[in-house]
């Protein structure tokens, strides 16, 4: 990956809408040479998705939990069997395996408390694995980049 590269991937990261025109411009290049560099940036899985970002409270989910999760036991096929479930679940938005005094955290997008608290006795209630979970309650984004520095 070289310089151009990086330049297209930071103009991508704030405008992925782009014509290959338009990119070329803000990045001194050609069109033909950005759409060449950008198909083999998303085959090399550098760019790994293409999406629209979507404000949360515009769907009526004003409620944004991180918990941390502590599990009982810390066997492979147990720590699997908990991401499988976080995967699949579409309140949880975010989910890392973390060093320190919890195994996991999470970010929930719900539309209020009462459907956390649903999420909490279905999701982490009901798993035996989960030895305990700690939630706070997010009362501003005080900043959201889902971008990569390059």
């Amino acid at each position: 990956m070289d310089d151009l590269d990086r330049r297209i991937l930071s103009v991508l990261q704030e405008n992925n809408r782009l014509s290959f025109a338009e990119l070329a411009e803000l990045v001194g290049s050609s069109a033909a040479s950005c759409m060449r560099r950008v198909n083999k940036l998303r085959s090399d899985k550098v760019i790994i998705a293409d999406i629209s970002l979507v404000d949360p409270k515009a769907l009526g989910k004003s409620l944004t939990v991180v918990v941390t999760v502590e599990l009982e036991r810390e066997r492979l096929d147990l720590v699997d069997e908990f991401k499988r479930a976080m995967r699949a679940t579409k309140e949880v938005t975010q989910c890392y395996m973390v060093t320190g005094d919890a195994d996991f955290v999470l970010h929930v997008v719900v539309e209020d408390v009462e459907a956390f608290d649903v999420f909490v006795k279905t999701k982490l209630y009901t798993n035996p694995n989960v030895r305990k979970f700690r939630s706070m309650i997010a009362l501003d984004r005080v900043k959201f980049e889902p971008r990569v520095n390059v």
